[in-house]
């Protein structure tokens, strides 16, 4: 773990408390409410004493993209075995899990409930970009941090109106900068059918791959969009087939990748390169088409698969493995969205270690000045960077080919940053 904070080495000293550069609070009867003292003076501790941290989560446990859900258990075992360890910084955590159905109303509701009855110190984790953009207003008005949101809409790097929000994952236009690149190196007369999400996840992805292709011979050929709502994405489907396009760029949440890939695979008239973009590319999604109907399925990534053999010998691996089987023994080790709650889990408690002052303004500070942090579960070359005009953690992805029942890593990682720029605010 990262060197201690500040206040580690000043609560070893009480005296120094009070001193120009000790980071102290003065709290009610309860702990919450007040306000730090000394070089944090006036900043928020709600939430946060010298013995406890308590965070909020906001996950569909239920609804159309219920299968992300289990990403909150991915979080809660990483806190339980830190909090074996003598927490973060001698802090036990809280994690405090709402369920939002994937109901944008409904993430208001529960974030409402997080802040105004849990008290938390942040709402960590809000998974979709619906539901994101729902409650960031509200989080930001209540300067509440809202950190590595589960979500990659460019918004949350892009937008300077809502400094208290920052996503974690790469952007979903970093990501179809990814697939841009590949389909131009090796499918340059690429046609491109696209089934997509209608809202601002499904739109951004698509938004970024066009603009990715712009002048090079890879063309879009056909679009289809379907609702959160819609039962299935047959008819879709159907209407891409007749577009005779080569390429299949599949931009869904799990429920609907599952269908989209049943479909492709029932048409043999009609064979595209798939690609399925990350969020629905788990094992999990792919297991119920038949894993031989998936052969040859490309999408990218950013962090370790747990079902890859290759890593059985890592050691953050062998951690991460170990303390899902004995803090959610229900969790399968192998699904990636498990692993991508250890990952995100790990990377906030490196923020937390780097804060300033133990204060709600510390973490929004921290998660906004790292610089090359470095998480078990990211892939080799892939780390945390944010910083004056980069508020976006993570833009390192590698492509990979679903062959056999695993995922395999192809090619050499991509940082979008380098080989496409920033992206304009």
């Amino acid at each position: 773990m990262r060197k201690t904070t500040a206040l580690r080495a000043a609560a070893a000293a009480t005296a120094a408390l009070l001193t120009a550069t000790a980071c102290s609070s003065q709290r009610g009867a309860d702990g919450q409410d007040a306000a730090a003292d000394g070089a944090c003076r006036g900043q928020q501790t709600t939430g946060i004493t010298d013995k406890t941290i308590k965070l909020g989560g906001i996950y569909p446990l239920s609804g159309p993209a219920s299968a992300y859900g289990t990403i909150s258990k991915g979080v809660a075992a990483y806190f339980k075995y830190v909090n074996d360890k003598g927490g973060i910084d001698g802090r036990k955590v809280q994690f405090v899990v709402r369920d939002d159905g994937y109901q944008p109303p409904k993430a208001v509701e529960e974030a409402r409930r997080l802040v105004e009855q849990e008290r938390v110190f942040a709402v960590f984790q809000t998974l979709g970009t619906p539901s994101t953009a729902a409650v960031w207003d509200y989080l930001n008005q209540q300067k509440v941090p809202q950190p590595f949101v589960a979500t990659g809409a460019s918004a949350w790097g892009t937008d300077d109106k809502h400094p208290w929000t920052i996503g974690w994952q790469p952007n979903y236009v970093a990501e179809a900068r990814v697939y841009a690149k590949f389909l131009k190196d090796e499918k340059p007369k690429a046609k491109v059918a696209v089934l997509y999400q209608n809202d601002d996840f499904g739109k951004d992805l698509l938004g970024g791959f066009k603009k990715a292709v712009a002048g090079s011979g890879v063309k879009v050929v056909a679009e289809e969009s379907y609702e959160v709502t819609d039962p299935s994405v047959s008819a879709q489907m159907t209407t891409l087939a007749r577009s005779k396009a080569d390429v299949l760029l599949d931009v869904t949440t799990p429920k609907f990748g599952s269908q989209a890939l049943a479909a492709d695979a029932r048409n043999t008239k009609w064979n595209p390169l798939h690609i399925v973009n990350n969020v629905a590319s788990s094992v999990a999604v792919l297991q119920p088409v038949g894993l031989k109907h998936v052969q040859g399925v490309v999408s990218a990534t950013y962090f370790k698969d747990p079902a890859d053999p290759q890593w059985d010998g890592d050691a953050a691996m062998k951690t991460y493995k170990d303390a899902l089987h004995k803090y959610a023994p229900d969790a399968d080790p192998a699904n990636q969205f498990n692993a991508y709650g250890w990952a995100v889990a790990d990377s906030l408690h490196k923020a937390l270690d780097a804060m300033k002052c133990p204060t709600r303004e510390g973490l929004r500070d921290a998660v906004r000045n790292l610089k090359n942090v470095k998480v078990g579960l990211l892939l080799p070359g892939v780390t945390i960077s944010t910083g004056h005009g980069d508020a976006f953690p993570l833009e390192t992805m590698q492509l990979m080919r679903f062959k056999g029942a695993r995922w395999q890593l192809f090619g050499q990682p991509v940082d979008t940053r380098k080989e496409f720029g920033p992206l304009a605010k």
